[in-house]
C-alpha cells in the first residue's frame, strides 16, 4: 500500500546517436576535413573550458545543438565558417601544427564565430531549455505526481456512506435521519474482501467474555469475530495493528486472531510517543474503506452512540489511508524507532493544501486525511491538529462539533497542562469573524469534571450585549439500570466537527494529548454547499449536508441539555 513508484522512473538518457540515427546531420568538421576524432555529445557541451574564449565555447555547443536539429547545421555552417579568400568551399583544411601556448591550440571549430550566430546560438540554447522546463511542469501538473506517484484527481466512482451505531433502547421522533449500522457496514465488508484486510485498532473486546458481561446484545460483536476467524481460511491476508495492551487488557480476541492465521502487531506508543494508537479505521483489499468513532469493541456496536463513514470503490483514498497503516505496522516490530524522516514511500501528496479531487456519489469533493502524532506524520501529510483548526479557520457561517470530551488541557501528562489551540480557534471565529459555533458534548459518568467549567466559559461568550452567537449542550444517552451495570458504556462517543464547507470526521477526543502524543487520523472533506440549515435528509445531499443533518437531529433530540441546565445534568455526568 505504501507505494512509492515515482523516484528514478524517466531518467534514462539514450545516446543521441541511437536516437537520432536516421537523421543524422552532416558533421562540419569532417566535411571541413578536420582529422581530429568527433568529440561525444557531452564533450559537445564542456562545463568549464579555461584555455577557450567564451565565442568558441558557443560555437561547440552549436554543433552539440546540431544533434538536435539535424540538418540546421547544414543550412548554417558557411555562414559560422566561411570559406577563406581563394579556398574552395570543400578544400581540405590544414591542420596546425603544435604551439607550445595552450591558449593558442586550436579548437574543433575556428575561434571566430559571427554575433548573429552567437546569438542565433544563444536563443536556441534558452528555447530547448524553457520548452523542456514547460514541458516537465505540464506532466507534473497533469499527473499531478509527487514522490509517490499520486494523482492529483481520482476517476473512481467512490461512494460514500455515513455510519452510526444507536445504542439499545434509544429511539429518535418518526421521520428523523437514519444512517446504516456500524454493525451491518462492517458486516458488508467482511462480505467484501477477497484478497486483503487490514485493521487499526485502540483494543479489542468483541465477546461478553471479554468484559465479564453475560449481555445479548454482545452478540453483534461476538460474530463480526467469528467472521474475522473465518478470512485467512478463506486466502484473505488481515493485518492488525493494535495499541501495546495494558496490563488488564484482554487479549483473547488477539490470541485467537493469531491462531487463524492473522497477522498482529502491537504498536508500543507509550514507549514511541507516551501515548496510545487510538485510530480506529478498516482497509478492505485496497479499495474500500472505514473510518470513524467506533473501537473494535461489542459495546461500540449496541452499547454505544457512534458515528463513522465507509467509503466504496475508491482505490485511490484507501491507497492513501493505507500508508498511514503501513507506518503503524513499521513500527509494530521489537524495538522499533521512529524514523527522522520517514521513508519516501509514505509521504503523500494529499493535504490541506492539496487535497485529492474525485467524486463523491457524483458530487465534487476535495478530501485528504489527516493523522497524529507529528511525529508519525510522513512528508506531505497534514497533522490532525492542523486540518481540524483549517476546518474552523475557513468557516465563515457555522461550526457544529459533536465529541465525547472537550478540554482545553492535557488530560494524561502529568502534571496536566493547560491546552488551548481548539479553544483559541473557536473563540476567534466567534470574536472576529461572527461564526456561529454550537458544540455537542458527551456527558457520561466518567466525564472530566474539569471539562464542565471549561464548557460553561465558551457558553459565556454569547450574551444579549455581545450578540455573539455560540452555544454549548451535553448529550446524555438514557440508561436503564441493567444498562448502568455494563462497563465504559452509554455514552455519545462522536468525534466530528461539519461547517458550511466542509465534514470532519475522526478518531480522536478534543484534548490536548490525542493531538501530541497519541495516533489518530481523520477524513477531511470540502464540498461545495448545496443547501444548509436544518432539515436536510440522509441520502440526498453530500456527506457535509448529510452529517449536518445528523448533529440538527441530535442537538434538538430529548438527549441534548443545555450547558447553563445543571439541574439537569450535574448528577450525572462526571459523577466517577
Amino acid at each position: 500500500m505504501g507505494g512509492g513508484g515515482g523516484e528514478g522512473s524517466g531518467t534514462s538518457s539514450p545516446h543521441p546517436r541511437r536516437v537520432f540515427a536516421a537523421r543524422e546531420c552532416p558533421d562540419p568538421v569532417s566535411q571541413l576535413g578536420n582529422p581530429l576524432p568527433r568529440p561525444g555529445f557531452w564533450g559537445s557541451f564542456p562545463l568549464s573550458t579555461p584555455h577557450q574564449n567564451p565565442k568558441s565555447w558557443l560555437c561547440r555547443t552549436l554543433e552539440g545543438l546540431c544533434l538536435f536539429c539535424p540538418g540546421m547545421l547544414g543550412e548554417i555552417r558557411f555562414a559560422v565558417f566561411p570559406p577563406h579568400a581563394g579556398m574552395k568551399p570543400d578544400s581540405t583544411y590544414k591542420q596546425l601544427e603544435s604551439l607550445e601556448d595552450p591558449a593558442e591550440q586550436p579548437t574543433h571549430f575556428p575561434p571566430k564565430c559571427s554575433h548573429g550566430v552567437l546569438l542565433f546560438a544563444i536563443l536556441l540554447t534558452l528555447f530547448i531549455l524553457i520548452f523542456f522546463l514547460f514541458f516537465n511542469l505540464r506532466l507534473s501538473s497533469a499527473l499531478g505526481s509527487g514522490a509517490d506517484g499520486d494523482a492529483r484527481y481520482c476517476g473512481d466512482a467512490c461512494r460514500i456512506v455515513l455510519v452510526e451505531s444507536i445504542p439499545e433502547g434509544m429511539t429518535f421522533s418518526e421521520g428523523s435521519v437514519l444512517n446504516p449500522s456500524t454493525f451491518s457496514t462492517w458486516m458488508n465488508l467482511l462480505g467484501t474482501v477477497t484478497h486483503s484486510l487490514d485493521i487499526a485498532s485502540f483494543y479489542w473486546t468483541m465477546t461478553n467474555e471479554d468484559t465479564r458481561t453475560h449481555e445479548l446484545s454482545a452478540a453483534q460483536g461476538e460474530q463480526i469475530l467469528e467472521e474475522l476467524l473465518q478470512l485467512s481460511q478463506r486466502g484473505v491476508t488481515v493485518r492488525i495493528a493494535v495499541s501495546h495492551p495494558s496490563a488488564k487488557s484482554p487479549l483473547n480476541d488477539l490470541q485467537a486472531l493469531e491462531r487463524s492465521g492473522a497477522m498482529v502487531r502491537t504498536i508500543d506508543m507509550p514507549r514511541l510517543t507516551g501515548g496510545v494508537l487510538h485510530t480506529k479505521f478498516w482497509l478492505v483489499d485496497g479499495t474500500h474503506l472505514y473510518i470513524g468513532s467506533a473501537n473494535m469493541d461489542w459495546r461500540s456496536l449496541t452499547q454505544v452512540k457512534e458515528l463513522g463513514t465507509a467509503v466504496y470503490n475508491c482505490s485511490c483514498l484507501a491507497k492513501d489511508l493505507g500508508k498511514i497503516f503501513e507506518a503503524y505496522w513499521a513500527l509494530g516490530v521489537p524495538d522499533a524507532s521512529i524514523p527522522v524522516p520517514w521513508p519516501a514511500n509514505y509521504s503523500t501528496t494529499y493535504n490541506m493544501e492539496t487535497p485529492l479531487e474525485l467524486k463523491l456519489n457524483d458530487t465534487d469533493a476535495a478530501v485528504y486525511f489527516s493523522s497524529s502524532p507529528p511525529a508519525l506524520c510522513a512528508a506531505g501529510r497534514t497533522q490532525d491538529l492542523g486540518a481540524l483548526l483549517n476546518v474552523i479557520d475557513t468557516a465563515e457561517d457555522f461550526v457544529d462539533v459533536a465529541v465525547m470530551s472537550y478540554l482545553p488541557t492535557t488530560e494524561f501528562s502529568h502534571p496536566q497542562r493547560f491546552w488551548p489551540a481548539i479553544d483559541n480557534h473557536l473563540r476567534k471565529a466567534i470574536f472576529e469573524r461572527r461564526v456561529k459555533v454550537r458544540l455537542l458534548a458527551g456527558c457520561w459518568q466518567h466525564s472530566q469534571v474539569t471539562m464542565f467549567p471549561f464548557l460553561k466559559s465558551l457558553a459565556a461568550v454569547a450574551d444579549n450585549r455581545t450578540r455573539y452567537s455560540v452555544e454549548v449542550r451535553l448529550f446524555m444517552v438514557p440508561t436503564s439500570a441493567a444498562q448502568a451495570r455494563i462497563p465504559y458504556a452509554r455514552v455519545n462517543h462522536n468525534k466530528y466537527m461539519v461547517t458550511e464547507k466542509a465534514a470532519y470526521i475522526g478518531t480522536s477526543n478534543w484534548s490536548g494529548d490525542y493531538f501530541v502524543r497519541t495516533a489518530g487520523s481523520a477524513l477531511v472533506v470540502n464540498q461545495v454547499v448545496k443547501q444548509t440549515g436544518a432539515g436536510t435528509a440522509a441520502g440526498t445531499g453530500t456527506i457535509r449536508e448529510e452529517l449536518q443533518a445528523v448533529f440538527e437531529r441530535d442537538w434538538n433530540s430529548q438527549y441534548s441539555v443545555d450547558i447553563s441546565d445543571a439541574e439537569q445534568w450535574e448528577n450525572f455526568c462526571g459523577s466517577r
